[in-house]
């Protein structure tokens, strides 16, 4: 117990050293903190108007009989933040890599005896609190300038973000041990982000989706998560029962922490038997 205690205490060390480097970064570079809070006001902002454009008396004509709400923006808006939370594990974690190869800091970072995986999540649960914060803004903002309306416990559906960031995590570090072995995946990951989070139902219902396309999203567990916090804050039928859903949630999480770790391990054992680390 006592060994594991001690082990226990090395990580989470190296977790909140990490995490706190990544805090000093951060606040060195307000104009990127300002933008960040700004551009997915300037991608949403067209479809407010594109939604207005086509709706009828203020409501989404059509749209009810989908998601058992008629307001298409806020839908898109939760859609939004929910999304931010896959950006953290493909920018945050996996694309971290990448970021360390290009600044010539990662063989260094490696030979130390400090456990990756702990900094990979140092990195990641301060763009995760970060991103919170943020997106809790941009939702503020949508309130106040294109009427978006929250209705439910924001506090619940943190609760249910939970399991669903942990799951993305996990794939997150996967990825992470892929970008190890293919050295450079900007390209790759960009578009992995934009697909996933298009196809869990960002900006519309999974249902509308072609059936090939759909099966795939039902078997995401994001799009569980988008759906049980839309029906949390906003009170859209959801897919499934609330605690089926809740259910999956935490089933994927602990299965994608396991699969991810052992894609990342194998990567990471490959890449230092070729010696590679140092290239990119």
């Amino acid at each position: 117990m006592a060994k594991l205690s001690r082990w226990l205490y090395s990580q989470l060390r190296v977790i909140g050293a990490t995490a706190r480097k990544e805090f000093i970064i951060f606040t060195r570079y307000p104009a990127n903190a300002v933008l960040e809070l700004i551009e997915p006001l300037m991608w949403l902002t067209p479809l407010y108007f594109m939604g207005k454009a086509f709706s009828a008396g203020g409501h989404a004509v059509g749209f009810e009989g989908f998601t058992g709400t008629s307001d298409y923006f806020s839908f898109v808006m939760v859609g939004a933040f929910m999304s931010s939370y896959i950006a953290v594990a493909f920018w945050g974690m996996a694309y971290s890599i990448e970021g360390d190869m290009i600044l010539g800091v990662l063989e260094p970072n490696w030979v130390t005896p400090a456990n990756r995986v702990s900094m990979l999540l140092g990195r990641s649960i301060m763009f995760a609190l970060l991103t919170t914060v943020q997106s809790l803004g941009v939702l503020l903002i949508g309130a106040l300038l294109f009427n978006v309306k929250v209705s439910g416990d924001i506090f619940i559906a943190l609760l249910i973000i939970v399991p669903m960031l942990i799951a993305i995590l996990g794939l997150g570090l996967g990825l992470a041990g892929i970008v190890l072995a293919i050295r450079r995946a900007q390209t790759a990951i960009d578009m992995s982000n934009w697909v996933f989070s298009q196809i869990s139902g960002m900006q519309f219902p999974v249902t509308v989706l072609p059936k090939p396309l759909m099966a795939v999203a039902l078997a995401l567990p994001t799009t569980y998560g988008y759906d049980a916090v839309r029906s949390v804050l906003l009170g859209t039928n959801p897919l499934l029962p609330m605690k089926q859903e809740i259910i999956i949630l935490v089933t994927s999480a602990i299965v994608m922490c396991i699969v991810g770790r052992a894609v990342f391990y194998a990567f990471d054992r490959r890449c230092r038997r070729l010696g590679t680390l140092g290239g990119h």
